[in-house]
């Protein structure tokens, strides 16, 4: 959604197809993100009580929070470029004689749109509005987010560079995730007049750019533990570097980091099998990255006696696994019920490019 709104904010002419899957992705990503805090406090009836009896000084309120207010935007901004889309299909459906229950579902969501001037004003003007609320919404999710890690004086993760390392992060594997998406929808539907090699290639400098800025925040980030090498700090390091955690670090840097550099950069071979080879590691690389924030700054010894090693459950795998395919079939059930692409939008692009608007000269000229 912030790639999304930011596209929309900047007018770019390219953004049209891309937009309400980037919207998509982030009310299926945070909708089953939601449920993590509540599936990890074991008993889900004590959330009631974060509520009721939660401390506003506890970053897991702001989370809470912060979350809520997310989702609820994101829905609406995925919602409002929607009601054109479910007036067209409201009148589609009542041409063909197709059953009740769907006509009266799209009429209901359609809101009485007959597409006049004065209705296309007031939505041209609520998305406007919505694009540019969610931005500041979308940055103080993922950085209220790095507070629940950096209000703590663990190693590691005593750290004022969080918030903005989780804001890139949260682009930069979103960007990826967008690439991702695009490609299988544009194979399953044959939607390549649509989604064509321009869109990969522009995802893929944004894409490049995240990468150079989250590189820079990696570097920065362990330079400073390195360079003051407290003790704590030390173990950790030594964990990252050459210890039990080093396979996973370096798998990160490489995959995640210096392998998609290459592919974004080079020009050989084909273009999109080449963007979405990078984007799939970043993802991947981005996954390990989660567990390399969290396990070993736990695993730091505060005692002097050492920790032992984390190894995840069956229990923990299956709740990720379930969780995956929740993210997928969100977005399976959207693409069967809803278009993935703004018709409307498409439209309009498309008469723009065969009735261009006149320019302030050739009025005077006129």
């Amino acid at each position: 959604t912030l790639i999304s709104a930011i596209l929309r904010v900047t007018q770019a002419e390219w953004r049209t197809p891309v937009t309400r899957m980037a919207e998509l992705i982030t009310v299926a990503a945070i909708s089953v993100g939601a449920l993590m805090p509540i599936i990890d406090l074991g008993r889900p009836d004590r959330v009631v009580n974060m509520v009721l009896f939660g401390r506003f000084q506890s970053p897991l309120m702001w989370d809470i929070i912060s979350i809520t207010s997310y989702l609820a935007g994101s829905l609406i901004y995925l919602y409002l470029p929607l009601i054109p889309d479910f007036a067209l299909m409201r009148d589609r459906l009542s041409e063909r004689g197709v059953s009740v229950i769907k006509r009266k579902f799209y009429t209901f969501l359609a809101v009485g749109w007959q597409n006049t001037k004065q209705q296309q004003q007031r939505l041209e003007k609520a998305i406007g509005i919505m694009a540019i609320t969610i931005i500041p919404i979308a940055i103080s999710v993922h950085t209220v987010v790095s507070y629940v890690f950096s209000m703590t004086l663990r190693p590691g993760w005593n750290s004022t560079v969080f918030g903005i390392y989780f804001v890139i992060g949260a682009i930069f594997s979103g960007i990826a995730t967008i690439l991702i998406v695009m490609a299988i929808f544009r194979k399953l539907y044959h939607l390549e007049e649509y989604i064509t090699e321009k869109h990969f290639r522009n995802l893929s400098y944004l894409l490049l750019t995240s990468l150079f800025l989250y590189f820079y925040l990696t570097i920065g980030e362990y330079i400073t533990i390195g360079y003051k090498m407290e003790t704590e700090e030390k173990h950790l390091l030594e964990s990252l570097l050459i210890g039990k955690n080093a396979l996973g670090f370096w798998f990160f840097v490489v995959a995640g980091l210096v392998v998609p550099a290459f592919l974004l950069i080079i020009r050989r071979g084909s273009l999109i099998p080449r963007i979405i080879t990078a984007a799939i590691l970043i993802n991947v690389a981005m996954w390990v990255k989660r567990f390399i924030i969290v396990i070993p700054s736990i695993q730091v010894p505060l005692m002097p006696f050492e920790f032992g090693a984390y190894t995840p459950t069956w229990v923990e795998w299956s709740i990720t696994a379930a969780a995956f395919a929740a993210f997928a079939l969100i977005f399976v059930v959207f693409a069967k019920v809803f278009p993935l692409i703004s018709i409307w939008e498409v439209a309009e692009q498309e008469e723009t490019k065969v009735f261009p608007q006149p320019r302030e000269g050739d009025r005077k000229t006129g």
